[in-house]
């Protein structure tokens, strides 16, 4: 079954900005309280986005986007304003896109303002 991520935001009139505008993703018109709102993610998937005054404390990442090139992702991303992480240590680091290359699998990670940690993600090519 489609996976709907759920995470929270402080300023939900500052998150809904960023995932409809500058990630470009379509609203879902759904019955939602107070501020919350609900965006398609692509085949079925959705991300909820709910008001919390607290907005997050995960520090992991709570939503991955599976694409085709993540090098052309990254660009497009870059292009709408979205910064990518830089990471370097044991095990993780990133070249100077943000694109990380995990045993084939490659990853980039960025935040939504609220700080919440997205990524896109390359598979490997099954043989």
């Amino acid at each position: 079954a489609p996976v709907r991520a759920v995470v929270p935001a402080s300023d939900c009139a500052r998150a809904r900005e960023f995932y409809l505008e500058t990630l470009n993703l379509p609203e879902v018109d759904i019955p939602a309280p107070g501020k919350d709102f609900m965006v398609e993610a692509g085949e079925g998937t959705q991300l909820y986005v709910y008001e919390r005054e607290a907005g997050t404390k995960a520090d992991h990442t709570v939503a991955s986007w599976v694409v085709d090139n993540v090098e052309e992702a990254v660009e497009e991303l870059s292009e709408r304003g979205v910064v990518f992480e830089q990471y370097d240590m044991p095990g993780l680091k990133t070249d100077e896109h943000g694109i990380a290359d995990l045993e084939g699998t490659k990853v980039a990670w960025f935040k939504d303002p609220e700080g919440n940690i997205l990524s896109v993600t390359e598979p490997p090519i099954a043989m």
